[in-house]
């Protein structure tokens, strides 16, 4: 009787045995596929570096870590009693996956061809604006850096250029020929009649206010071109023109880099007054660290430009991450800022009458700064 519990006993002990092995197994496998994950994903760094740490941690809600911080400091939660308490699974599944239960296009970002570079956050939303109206830049036509004959042949007299040397406001236009449909033929990229109408059209009603302007007319699609760098370049471009217009004049506070949007007529499009009025968008690039005060900057624009004319901005949108420049030169100036202004069927009609009331509202804060300094 004894012999036979002794066996029995032993069979139980042995079972117990396996299922350990087993369980440490798949938790040695799990663990395993999770480091090799994290090394593959990590990028080429010897070492976890904080750029590493940060592209790996970047898609979790601050509240998270706010809520870490909070288990062994209350003061941190008393702070923000409204904020949620994160759910550990959505947040164990998003940092494994990538795939936000919250925002749709995490599920398709992976598996469509180019629809994660869509990736933009709407800070604040104008007359409708939505995930299908955000800002889309125009893709450079295929024979964009072919030096064209029709470059170097003669041009039509165009308005002479706005500069002052104490001025205070910088107009740049990074991709200068972007163009209108009405006056291109229908081509997206012209030498002629493009965004920079638009921006001296800007400056010309801000040197008439008294605000001392320049506006840069530098053809940075042409210099692209003599240095043999792509599109996705057109950014670096246009730092050395605002770098070195900030080196030539101290007195340099605002900068403006007026671009065209993409979007169809019906989308850039306002009816105020009875006329039709080009719309504005406003883009903050997110990846440099100042981002916030460059955003801090466009919202308060936006919300003046809703009180006086009613729909003419569709709103400020954050960009950054891949597929994107992400800093559009904003980490050179707090002030500085990037406007969509209008879109590839816009009129110049149109855009003058947005152009003006733009620069009213700037000429306006910028005033209002500088008592403010005085007052100092």
């Amino acid at each position: 009787m004894l012999l036979r519990y002794q066996q029995s006993h032993v069979i139980t002990v042995s079972k117990i045995q396996i299922q350990s092995l087993v369980i440490t197994v798949i938790a040695f496998v799990i663990v395993s596929f999770v480091v090799i994950a994290m090394l593959t994903t990590a990028g080429n760094y010897s070492r976890f570096a904080s750029t590493a740490v940060h592209d790996f941690t970047s898609s979790l809600q601050s509240e998270l870590f706010i809520h870490v911080i909070g288990t062994e400091n209350r003061h941190y939660l008393e702070a923000a009693p409204e904020m949620s308490t994160p759910n550990l699974s959505s947040v164990a599944l998003e940092l494994a996956t990538q795939v936000n239960l919250e925002d749709p296009r995490t599920f398709l970002g992976r598996e469509l061809p180019g629809f994660e570079v869509f990736d933009d956050t709407i800070v604040v939303a104008g007359e409708g604006t939505d995930l299908t109206t955000m800002s889309i830049e125009s893709s450079p036509p295929p024979d964009a850096f072919i030096d064209q004959e029709e470059d170097k042949g003669e041009k039509e007299e165009v308005r002479p250029s706005l500069s002052h040397e104490d001025a205070l406001v910088h107009i740049v236009h990074t991709h200068n020929r972007e163009a209108f449909h009405p006056y291109s033929g229908g081509e997206n990229y012209a030498t002629e009649q493009n965004i920079v109408e638009v921006g001296k059209e800007i400056g010309r009603h801000l040197d008439e206010a008294g605000i001392p302007v320049d506006v840069n007319e530098d053809d940075i699609h042409g210099m692209l071109i003599d240095r043999g760098l792509h599109f996705s370049r057109s950014y670096d471009v246009s730092r050395d023109v605002v770098v070195d217009a900030k080196n030539k004049n101290d007195n340099l506070e605002f900068f403006i880099d007026v671009h065209r949007d993409s979007q169809p007529h019906d989308i850039t499009t306002a009816t105020i007054n009875g006329e039709a009025w080009q719309r504005t968008f406003f883009v903050v690039g997110t990846d440099h660290p100042d981002y916030e005060r460059n955003k801090a900057l466009a919202t308060e624009l936006h919300y003046r430009l809703e009180d006086e004319y009613p729909g003419l901005s569709r709103g400020v949108l954050e960009r950054g991450g891949a597929g994107t420049n992400g800093v559009f030169n904003q980490d050179l100036s707090p002030n500085a800022m990037l406007i969509e202004m209008g879109g590839i069927d816009n009129t110049f009609d149109e855009l003058n009458r947005s152009a003006e009331a733009f620069a009213t509202i700037v000429e306006t804060y910028i005033y209002e700064q500088l008592e403010e300094e005085e007052g100092e």
